[in-house]
């Protein structure tokens, strides 16, 4: 049984063929229109219609990057999209022709992870999605917490600074504003504006244009501006971890999203601030750190299985 999931971020829309053993048989990319909501969806029914040619396809699952209501149809709102009670299941089906299930992007990711992923044989697991903002998804012996009203596990949007950096959600001091693709990019332009000295590798290689690639690629090569970037990202990344430890006592944490790519350069120092700042260190056990195995394809997984069993 076949089965498209779709995962529409901040900046593109990633889709794939999947079948039911959690394989992407097809995969296509496309860019996101972060201010048009009928040009997303009418981009999603592109790549379905795409997908889709010569295939008996039962189910599409949609993953979206914003709050989805409990009917798993509507966006209610989105802080980095244009999603306002936006109906997508309703458009997307109709665009189609096919039965359509819209799910939170992070939770989609977190299902992914759980049935065919870092999360397999975890009866417990926490799953933060390190994108343009931070996602969040739960799942409790088996099952897709998703809360009363489909709005369950919005970690980005704990408040972890009174009076800090604005958020697209309106609020101000998220999470996300500290520990996210857009908060590294954001702390590195501000390290290299103040220290122009400490940021000549990533100047060099940027020509002008500091984002999450140059600032990767300059950090492995030694960019103390990159470096103290990251390292900000993942004393955050550690410190919400814990916090969240504190309520969920989760048995696993799995770090998904696409800045976990560069994984390599913050991961051991977010586990590390984790246990430094566990609430009762010494006395509990300590829950593992694991990196998304599905990588960028965890969402689209999980968005196709869901669809599956809807």
């Amino acid at each position: 049984m076949l089965t498209i999931g779709v995962d529409i971020g901040g900046t593109k829309v990633a889709a794939g063929v999947v079948d039911d053993q959690g394989v992407i048989v097809e995969h296509t990319l496309r860019p996101t229109a972060a201010d048009r909501p009928d040009v997303v969806a009418e981009t999603v029914a592109d790549v379905v219609r795409e997908l889709s040619a010569g295939r008996q396809i039962e189910a599409v699952g949609v993953g979206a990057a914003g709050f989805v209501d409990e009917t798993r149809s509507m966006v209610r709102f989105a802080p980095n999209l244009a999603w306002r009670e936006e109906p997508l299941q309703k458009k997307i089906s109709g665009l189609v022709g096919l039965p359509v299930v819209i799910e939170n992007d992070a939770n989609a990711m977190a299902w992914g992870e759980s049935r065919f992923g870092a999360g397999r044989g975890q009866s417990f697991v926490v799953c933060i999605t390190l994108g343009t903002g931070i996602g969040g998804g739960l799942v409790v012996d088996g099952a897709l917490y998703r809360g009363r009203w489909g709005m369950g596990a919005e970690f980005g949007h704990m408040q972890v600074l009174p009076g800090g950096r604005q958020c697209g959600c309106g609020n101000v001091g998220c999470w996300e504003q500290y520990a996210s693709g857009q908060a590294l990019v954001k702390d590195t332009r501000e390290i290299a504006e103040a220290h122009p000295e400490q940021a000549k590798i990533l100047l060099g290689l940027a020509g002008g244009k500091i984002e999450g690639e140059e600032i990767t690629e300059a950090a492995r090569l030694g960019d103390e501006a990159s470096l103290a970037a990251f390292a900000s990202l993942a004393d955050w990344l550690g410190q919400g971890m814990a916090d969240l430890a504190s309520v969920l006592d989760p048995g696993c944490f799995i770090v998904g999203g696409g800045v976990s790519r560069a994984a390599d350069l913050f991961i051991d120092r977010a586990r590390q601030a984790f246990a430094d700042k566990l609430t009762g260190r010494g006395h509990r056990p300590l829950a593992e750190i694991r990196l998304a195995e599905l990588g960028a394809s965890a969402g689209v997984v999980g968005a196709a299985d869901l669809a599956r069993l809807r």
